[in-house]
């Protein structure tokens, strides 16, 4: 089935409600905590698979399994797969239907699915976005939505370019009802934006295109400033500390360490380095940062060069339970939601919803679960760096059983049985904590290359 025919049944269905598809669930523990707050929630890494079928020929379910046996497909997707078009809807239905009051929505990007270059093109690539936002905003006509791009939404993929493009200015006319002729004139300019929150004036979104510092990125190599955009983020937080607003960022790769990689960098270093500069120069306004890319859930605490907590961030869990043949775990699909202080823009707390897998194919309905909520699931006050940076250092206590849910829950609850190490752990704490090359070293002697010279 070839992907763009594929995608012609997926937008039909996108205008219409489907039975057993995202009906909201209350936790095994009771209702979901009552809003005391403001709301915003927070999806990522959607990979369509328009190809998604179900056949009795297991390596022909989806073109992202590229020839591998499917393992269990069912309506809601293998984890071999990207999403089938029904998943994402279901999770969008689940937002739709789950009585949770948000005043908007951001979307960290990716949403072509993960097969080889010559099965896509620009034109598949722009139709697959513009399905999804087109669900979206058929969904959701009257919310705020604030898109950041990944590195799989341009064709060839991770290669974003720093000059305006077809895909920069196809996604600007796609995003024109979310966003003002500001925003729009730098999207098309460079892939990035700013713009202020409707109706919380004081709060503005920085969308960064943090693809352009991607390792596999050829078209960014050796230049110091990709798009001039260092220097716009910087000229843009500077105004925004003049006229005393807060900021939001948000984009597709993150900054810092891979969690599950020891030592490897999510971006090319000199662009790590360069980010964690501003970020730090600006982190008394930042009030939270939000990514995707790693299809898992996790935490990171930026801290000053003096080592005090400024800013935490937040690193969302994939819709795509997508993983390759060779790789033991993956994810169950997560979607989440913030609360906020609407009078000073901190973040209060973080409901991560779920949908186990398995159970919804055995079951064929979509039963998004709430799967833990960040304050109550480990005992702290608030998601302020200082209450993340404490939560951190029990982590890394031997044995420490709240370590053992953070890791559980790093995979969406997909294997309750997973056993982190102490190279792992060591591995983990370290991405939390250290964001730049010096600390991270440093870190890394301290929490295990001591124990094993």
């Amino acid at each position: 089935m070839a992907l763009l025919g594929a995608l012609v049944c997926c937008l039909v269905a996108a205008g219409l409600g489907r039975p057993g598809l995202g009906m909201p669930l209350a936790p095994a523990g009771g209702p979901s905590p009552a809003p005391t707050a403001g709301q915003f929630w927070h999806v990522t890494d959607l990979h369509l698979d328009p190809t998604y079928h179900i056949t009795d020929d297991h390596t022909k379910v989806c073109a992202s399994s590229k020839g591998a046996n499917a393992s269990n497909p069912g309506p809601f997707g293998d984890v071999l797969c990207d999403s089938p078009y029904d998943l994402i809807l279901s999770a969008f239905d689940f937002i739709k239907n789950s009585g949770q009051e948000a005043s908007f929505m951001i979307w960290t990007g990716d949403s072509p699915p993960h097969v080889p270059v010559h099965e896509l093109s620009t034109e598949i690539v722009i139709n697959v976005i513009a399905n999804m936002t087109a669900t979206i905003q058929n969904l959701f006509p009257n919310r705020q939505v604030f898109p950041a791009l990944g590195n799989h939404d341009y064709w060839p993929q991770d290669q974003l370019p720093v000059v305006t493009s077809r895909v920069y200015n196809a996604v600007a006319d796609l995003w024109e009802p979310w966003l003002d002729e500001e925003a729009l004139h730098t999207l098309r300019k460079g892939g990035f934006y700013s713009q202020k929150v409707s109706p919380n004036l004081n709060l503005r979104i920085i969308s960064l295109n943090t693809n352009l510092y991607y390792g596999p990125n050829i078209m960014t190599l050796n230049k110091t400033d990709p798009a001039d955009q260092f220097e716009w983020l910087e000229n843009t937080l500077n105004i925004s500390q003049q006229n005393n607003e807060k900021v939001y960022i948000i984009a597709h790769i993150p900054v810092g360490y891979l969690p599950y990689s020891g030592g490897t960098m999510a971006m090319r270093e000199f662009y790590n380095e360069k980010l964690i500069e501003i970020f730090r120069k600006y982190g008394n306004i930042i009030a939270g940062q939000f990514y995707g890319h790693t299809h898992r859930d996790s935490i990171m605490v930026l801290s000053d060069t003096k080592g005090s907590p400024i800013n935490s961030l937040f690193v969302a869990p994939a819709v795509t339970p997508v993983k390759s043949v060779l790789q033991k775990q993956t994810n169950n699909p997560g979607i989440r939601l913030f609360q906020y202080d609407p009078h000073d823009y901190k973040l209060l707390d973080m409901l991560q919803y779920y949908l186990n897998l398995t159970d919804a194919n055995l079951k064929g309905e979509s039963n998004w679960e709430l799967e833990y909520v960040l304050t109550q699931t480990y005992n702290i006050e608030d998601l302020q760096p200082k209450s993340l940076y404490g939560l951190a250092k029990q982590f890394a206590t031997p044995g420490n059983e709240q370590f053992m849910k953070y890791y559980k829950y790093f995979f969406v609850s997909y294997d309750s049985s997973v056993i982190c190490d102490e190279k792992c752990k060591a591995y983990q704490i370290c991405a939390i904590l250290s964001l730049d090359h010096i600390s991270y070293k440093d870190c890394l002697k301290q929490h295990y290359i001591k124990h094993h010279p």
